[in-house]
């Protein structure tokens, strides 16, 4: 993700009422979160009361701080199209892959029934399967996030 368009997101969430918002581009994600300022009620000992009553010559305070977490890159392997996933090639039989298995591109992953043809659908990245998304038997939109592959 390019640092400009980042420092660009702080600026807007810095000048909205927005204390966090999550961006997913591609294999990355960055989350800004802000802490919200809660303004103390006045008190005669309170150092500079002007900027709780918003006195024009009294600096305000300052903007709170962004926090940007970068975590590590996660792939999702989603869905090509409708129908019901199976994780085994046939009843009774040994899923394809479980979590914390490695796969490499091309290994099958699943497959997804549609319209009576059976589909096999392959890892698009090698890695370590961290999280199965499907339980066996239920459907699947287009789109819909299957496997986490780290």
């Amino acid at each position: 993700m390019d640092i400009r368009k980042i420092k660009k997101l702080i600026e807007l969430v810095q000048a909205s009422d927005i204390t966090e918002i999550e961006i997913h581009e591609g294999e990355e994600m960055l989350r800004i979160s802000r802490q919200s300022l809660v303004a103390a009620p006045f008190s005669p000992g309170f150092a500079n009361p002007g900027q709780l009553m918003g006195n024009p010559g009294v600096p305000a305070p300052p903007a709170p701080a962004v926090e940007v977490k970068a975590e590590p890159p996660k792939h999702t392997v989603n869905s090509p199209m409708v129908g019901t996933l199976y994780r085994a090639p046939s009843p009774g039989a040994k899923p394809f892959v479980e979590v914390g298995q490695k796969v490499a591109m091309g290994d099958i992953l699943c497959i997804i029934e549609a319209m009576k043809i059976l589909n096999q659908i392959e890892s698009d990245t090698s890695g370590t399967v961290t999280k199965i998304l499907v339980e066996n038997g239920e459907p699947v939109e287009y789109n819909q996030p299957l496997f986490v592959v780290e």
